[in-house]
């Protein structure tokens, strides 16, 4: 009995002190990495950032740091929530993978089986595009970012329909191409398939499913106590508060918003083959499947600075490489006011979770890199002030690239606005991004789009360049945008104009004049006879307040007020009719402007 105490005793005395041992290894991986995070968020004027390290089936490191609240001084917690970004798509795919799995649809059938609202720009990809090709960027079709973006759409299905206007610029499956809009779809085929929105999916699914309990899928989220405000810096130092950008419309590329507890569990399932606290929640086949090459990325060649970091590929929804030996999987997320990288090392066992309330922010992947290093035993190497004088020196180059600008002399004469500017508003339209109006303010001209308002400065010739403002101050930014050519047609009238929105070719945005609001009374002097030779047109009226042109032999053409006087054919570009009226203002005449001429007839008395 005696021999049986001892060893129990000599039994619970080594499981102390091997757990003694882990806490102090723990201890020593993380030591002294609290002040090295302060410091990355001090150098690149971060509000905040929250911190989560997994390793097999358990959470190591959780901690919060700066504020989720700036003005306030609001800490950031373990708990915060931050938008995610584009970290949402292995989470749309990853629902994909569980609906295969029920058996409801594959990743090799043709889409458009599964979705015929889904219409490609060519036969080739209408007949072939598969599930498999949008989760790995592979279809051929760029970014068209901007169409979501800034033009916004209320309803998944009209962006969804813009699909077909969008011109592929490389064949299917030759390169690798990120596109949000393919992410979209797909959370449209899981509507479709489920009867259920891709918003209840993810919930029930997975959020549910994990014990997610503070994670959203819509601006909703933000409404929680422990929720974050968004920032961007400006002016190279000043922390500025951004406005949330609501894209659920675009969701399931991008739209959840979730803190690093919840991610960690997210990452736990994947590490462990889709499992988590025993229950399978993620196909295993599939969670093998997503994290392994689907299609290369390009430009994975390693460097000479870092011979061991290199890759890359995709695979259903995460990005792939190898990181000093170690195999990669990762992907970031960049929002208004959010940035993010969730990450893990499958043969290591190790993840890590990095949410920052800064835009556009190299926070997220530098601390991704220092945590890695500690946790994989790697060799120091100062990623923070490396990546601080690459920055520094960049900007150096860039004030001196804009002093060599400044000095080019320009075309004499290109200054000098040609046209009157209320001759370049109206509305502008393209079908695969959408529309925007351009309007007169006092003496300058003024972009409005769904979510902003941009000034038009004048570049040279027909050609201006937009600077946002700012929806509290009304200042108009620093920093120019895109640069905005317009046309006009044979008559010189401004017919379209165009922009470089980082696809195939610029983007035409063909323009109708904004109709003037006039009244049944005012239109009834147009109503009339009007005798070209021998022809008679007839002027009248349709409805309450719609005038009409009606040439013998010809459809009918609706007429919309644009000026005084001055009236063009809808849906018919180049053509317009100007009436003739005396000093008593009777109308005496039209002149009918077309591209071949200007042809005149007089009213029948």
């Amino acid at each position: 009995m005696k021999r049986v105490s001892l060893y129990l005793s000599l039994l619970l005395a080594s499981l102390c002190a091997s757990a003694q041992t882990t806490d102090k290894q723990q201890q020593q991986r993380f030591a002294g990495i609290d002040k090295i995070v302060e410091k990355v968020l001090q150098d690149w004027h971060a509000a905040g950032v929250a911190i989560a390290v997994v390793e097999k089936d358990k959470i190591i490191y959780s901690k919060g740091f700066g504020y989720r609240d700036y003005e306030k001084k609001l800490p950031v917690t373990p708990n915060t929530v931050f938008a995610i970004g584009s970290c949402t798509k292995a989470f749309t795919s990853g629902l994909l993978g569980v609906l295969r799995q029920e058996g409801k649809l594959d990743f090799e059938t043709p889409v458009r089986q599964y979705l015929p609202e889904l219409v490609f720009n060519n036969d080739d990809l209408n007949a072939h595009v598969t599930l498999r090709d949008m989760m790995s960027h592979r279809t051929g079709l760029s970014r068209y970012d901007l169409s979501w973006y800034y033009f916004g759409a209320t309803t998944r299905d009209s962006l969804l329909y813009r699909i077909r206007y969008m011109v592929p610029n490389e064949l299917l499956r030759y390169k690798w191409q990120y596109n949000n809009f393919m992410f979209m779809a797909q959370g449209v085929v899981a509507e479709k398939l489920t009867g259920r929105s891709w918003e209840e999916n993810i919930k029930t699914r997975i959020f549910d499913s994990l014990g997610m309990s503070h994670s959203t899928t819509s601006l909703a989220g933000f409404k929680m106590e422990d929720a974050s405000l968004g920032y961007d810096v400006v002016k190279d130092s000043v922390i500025k508060k951004v406005p949330y950008k609501n894209i659920t419309v675009i969701g399931p590329a991008g739209s959840i918003n979730s803190c690093v507890n919840d991610m960690a569990k997210w990452v736990m399932a994947w590490i462990n083959g889709g499992k988590l606290d025993g229950k399978q929640v993620l196909p295993a086949v599939y969670v093998t499947e997503a994290t392994s090459a689907q299609m290369p990325i390009g430009g994975g060649r390693p460097g000479k600075e870092m011979p061991d970091i290199h890759g890359g590929s995709y695979g259903l929804g995460w990005m792939l490489s190898t990181y000093h030996g170690h195999y990669l999987v990762e992907h970031g997320g960049n929002i208004d006011g959010f940035s993010a990288s969730t990450c893990f090392y499958p043969s290591d066992s190790i993840g890590i979770i990095i949410l920052s309330n800064q835009s556009g922010s190299r926070v997220p992947s530098l601390l991704r890199n220092i945590f890695s290093d500690r946790l994989l035993g790697v060799k120091y190497y100062a990623w923070n002030d490396t990546a601080v004088k690459k920055l520094n020196d960049m900007r150096a180059k860039q004030k001196d690239d804009k002093k060599k600008d400044t000095a080019i002399a320009r075309v004499k004469g290109a200054d000098v606005i040609r046209k009157d500017l209320k001759d370049y508003t109206g509305n502008y339209t393209s079908n695969a991004f959408g529309k925007f109006e351009v309007i007169m303010e006092n003496d300058s001209l003024f972009v409005l789009l769904p979510e902003s308002k941009e000034y038009l400065k004048h570049v040279s010739y027909d050609v201006f360049q937009t600077y946002t403002v700012d929806k509290e101050t009304g200042i108009d930014s620093t920093e120019g945008g895109t640069k905005v050519k317009f046309n006009p047609d044979i008559n010189g009238d401004i017919a379209s104009a165009e922009a470089d929105l980082n696809v195939k070719d610029p983007v035409i945005f063909n323009r109708t004049v904004k109709a003037l609001p006039l009244g049944k009374t005012t239109l009834q002097k147009y109503i009339g006879i009007y005798i070209f030779g021998g022809m008679e047109a007839t002027v009248h009226i349709k409805g309450d307040s719609q005038l009409m042109l009606d040439v013998p032999g010809q459809t009918d053409y609706t007429l919309v007020p644009v000026e005084k006087d001055k009236f063009s054919l809808k849906d018919v570009s180049g053509f317009s009719i100007e009436f003739s009226v005396n000093e008593k203002g009777e109308v005496t005449g039209l002149t009918s402007i077309q591209p071949n001429g200007r042809f005149k007839a007089e009213k029948k008395k």
